[in-house]
């Protein structure tokens, strides 16, 4: 399903982990709910150094996408799916809003790192809360028990 943004069409799937319903048709007290304010940074101080804009383009709806789809996620191909669909919708955002050659290959860069940043580090912030609580403390002890 595609949601439109910035007289872009974004991908936002209607079938998706465990989700109530879509991206599209959330509420913004849901998403809130779901994905608290939302934006490209991890939160905190974090933001600062990642932010929701590309050389002046704001992509922030792109990243709250990604956030919905991590936050009702459940296995890893719905990781993977959505830092697919984040690249994807970033692009469709540098490419419908962007003149400039020189500025596109600027922010397309930079969309292919936020993409490498999710692909290769976003496994905490995907797992995060889908862990019962001392499930990780259960996988130490074995494999301390191992060595």
């Amino acid at each position: 399903m595609f949601f439109t943004y910035k007289n872009t069409a974004l991908f936002a799937p209607e079938q998706y982990g465990f989700q109530p319903c879509c991206f599209h048709l959330a509420t913004p007290e849901q998403i809130d709910k779901a994905i608290g304010v939302g934006g490209c940074g991890p939160g905190g101080i974090g933001d600062y150094f990642v932010p929701d804009t590309m050389y002046g383009l704001n992509i922030k709806r792109a990243c709250m996408i990604h956030d919905w789809m991590y936050h009702y996620g459940v296995s890893e191909p719905d990781k993977e799916l959505s830092d697919s669909i984040f690249l994807n919708n970033m692009i469709r955002i540098i490419r419908a809003n962007t003149k400039s050659l020189f500025l596109k290959m600027l922010r397309l860069k930079r969309a292919r790192t936020y993409y490498s940043s999710v692909k290769y580090f976003g496994g905490p912030a995907f797992w995060d809360s889908k862990n019962e609580p001392g499930t990780m403390a259960e996988i130490q002890t074995v494999i301390r028990g191992l060595s």
